[in-house]
């Protein structure tokens, strides 16, 4: 995480336990995705971790304005996506200020829909950003990055050592085009292996590939059947032409599938992922050459990959969960003078 929220997470853990108020989550533009929709039921269970499940309410954007007059909360907390026109914040924000409550946004879509921000940017107190170099690209002050993360409720699992690793190597998700240029770079090495790639776009690849969607439940019993889990970014650009940024801080995926003990391997063209987690925790590759490599040491080693995954799962467990995010959230808020 940038600098600024880490200096605030140091100061988040002592404070955040005085603070009393009432928040009103709200999202659910028009076309949000079950993934999006997910992330906020996550975002839900920090804030009720902090503040108590009594003193947090989830709404529909459309009724969010209505709910401000009722609830009257302390801090209206908005989630998602700024891209749909029919998802307008504007007037929740009004109706929030008008009873002086905090306005925040978190926009965990960038940097996919850059340009179109200005739909939020002079209508909220703070803005968060899931993405650390997206987040330099708004054009308004008090903007800060805070990475996405895990829920235990929804995806933590308890590591057995005894359980049959029936699949090599395992990827679920879109097969967006950067992905599927990875995997067919990968195929040499692939193709000897018991693999299970899924989700769709994926089936014409041939044996082991299929187009289906897997439900949540369904991929963490698949994480754990599964010795590798390959950890690909996306490229499905909406709105990001202006400055055509590069995606950059590692996506929900890579907190869960940790919190799930699986054990990842994961494809970088940076070393953002080095920010929150060690090289003995989540292993990386940027071709085929050190996949290969990684295939080779890890695959037959339980002992090895059983001690990474314990690793990644206490990390995340202790740095990465929504409510770790929540809390950093809570002492920018603080640090800015919205909170006392």
């Amino acid at each position: 995480m940038t600098t600024e929220v880490k200096e605030h997470a140091a100061e988040a853990e002592r404070n955040v336990s005085g603070l009393t108020g009432r928040v009103l989550v709200c999202s659910g533009g028009r076309y949000e995705s079950q993934a999006n929709a997910q992330i906020r039921e996550s975002i839900m269970d920090g804030w009720a971790e902090c503040f108590g499940e009594e003193n947090v309410t989830a709404v529909h954007i459309s009724a969010a304005a209505a709910s401000v007059k009722v609830l009257k909360p302390t801090i209206v907390f908005a989630i998602g996506s700024y891209l749909p026109e029919s998802t307008y914040f504007g007037e929740v924000c009004r109706e929030a200020k008008k009873i002086g409550a905090v306005t925040v946004f978190w926009a965990t879509e960038d940097p996919y829909e850059q340009d179109a921000n200005y739909r939020i940017a002079d209508d909220f107190d703070v803005v968060f950003s899931c993405d650390r170099w997206g987040h330099n690209f708004y054009q308004r002050d008090r903007v800060f990055h805070l990475p996405l993360a895990a829920s235990p409720k929804l995806h933590y699992m308890p590591i057995e050592e005894n359980v049959e690793k029936t699949i090599d190597v395992l990827f679920c998700g879109v097969a967006f085009t950067s992905r599927k240029d990875i995997v067919r770079n990968l195929l040499p090495v692939l193709r000897n292996l018991n693999i299970k790639i899924v989700g769709p776009g994926w089936g014409e690849l041939g044996i082991g590939f299929s187009d289906a969607r897997i439900e949540k439940s369904q991929l963490v019993e698949l994480y754990r059947r599964s010795k590798l889990v390959l950890n690909l970014g996306r490229s499905l650009h909406f709105e990001n032409k202006r400055f055509v940024i590069a995606p950059s801080t590692p996506g929900p995926r890579t907190f869960e599938a940790a919190l799930a003990g699986a054990f990842q391997v994961f494809h970088e063209d940076t070393h953002e992922i080095r920010r929150y987690y060690e090289a003995d925790e989540i292993p990386v590759f940027s071709n085929r050459i050190d996949f290969e490599n990684l295939v080779e040491k890890y695959l037959g080693d339980d002992e090895a990959r059983l001690a990474m995954t314990r690793k990644a799962q206490a990390r995340t467990e202790a740095e990465h969960l929504y409510s770790h995010r929540i809390k950093q959230a809570l002492a920018v808020l603080q640090s800015e003078g919205f909170l006392k």
